[in-house]
């Protein structure tokens, strides 16, 4: 990636993934924002977790460590923008709402207009990113050897209805030991982190479009109401919100004028 010979603010290219596909942990000098045009698209930050379809992207600052995957085939725009002139302050990742316009304006620059419209559609670009507010989804993985053993077995099932206690015995640990390992080495209890593990399950099948009470079942809750409840407890919207383009923040407070890169 380099602005070498570049006039724009922004850098814009394209690159189909197929499902399943990974990089490997990586950062930029600029800043990014992971968008697919088509399918969806994963990103994991430190111990927190997005899932992306074309109309959600994400806002990755620069010089943040991040991997990114395809969870169905995707077709994904590498979009970078130059911190030097980019008007964006966000300090932390944000979800960014992908409305028609921004859409449309992100393909025109994909095609390398001429310099000066390039630069009029780049400011419209950074007047039109709307983040959106929700949390991440975090799972942390715990350190102790048995509570591994735990972890694996509900990331292999998150449906998998056993207490603490009935998983304790499975991997030769009593409930009181496995649930201090995961307070002290997740920072929360093992029912937070068992719904946060999930929630995050949900995210594929919910981005697929799947109808609430599959979904809901898939991932362990016996009825969509009560899968709606921990989800909005945990991300701030309800699952139906999450990804379409009705639920926004309010307007960046740095007024946005250019962009960059996956």
């Amino acid at each position: 990636m380099s602005w070498d010979g570049h006039a724009g603010a922004m850098l814009l290219g394209e690159l189909r993934l197929p499902a399943g596909a990974w990089y490997p942990w990586h950062e930029h000098p600029v800043h990014q924002l992971v968008w697919a045009a088509e399918g969806v698209v994963a990103v994991g930050i430190g111990e927190a977790h997005w899932v992306l379809p074309p109309t959600r992207a994400l806002w990755v600052p620069a010089g943040v460590p991040h991997r990114t995957g395809a969870v169905a085939n995707a077709e994904l725009r590498g979009v970078y923008a130059d911190p030097q002139r980019c008007p964006v302050r966000w300090a932390q990742p944000r979800i960014v709402a992908v409305e028609p316009l921004l859409r449309e304006l992100l393909e025109y620059l994909t095609g390398d207009p001429a310099p000066e419209a390039r630069e009029r559609a780049e400011a419209v670009v950074f007047d039109v990113l709307e983040p959106v507010d929700v949390a991440p989804i975090v799972v942390p993985s715990p350190e102790d050897p048995r509570a591994r053993d735990v972890e694996a077995m509900v990331l292999a099932d998150p449906a998998d209805r056993r207490g603490l206690a009935e998983l304790g015995r499975a991997v030769g640990a009593s409930e009181r030991t496995l649930a201090r390992a995961f307070v002290r080495d997740c920072r929360m209890t093992f029912g937070t982190w068992r719904t946060q593990v999930r929630l995050r399950a949900s995210l594929p099948l919910l981005a697929e479009g799947l109808p609430m009470t599959t979904v809901a079942h898939r991932v362990g809750y016996a009825t969509a109401s009560a899968f709606v409840a921990a989800f909005r407890r945990a991300v701030g919207v309800p699952p139906g919100a999450y990804f379409t383009t009705a639920v926004t923040a309010t307007r960046a407070t740095t007024s946005p004028r250019s962009i960059a890169r996956s």
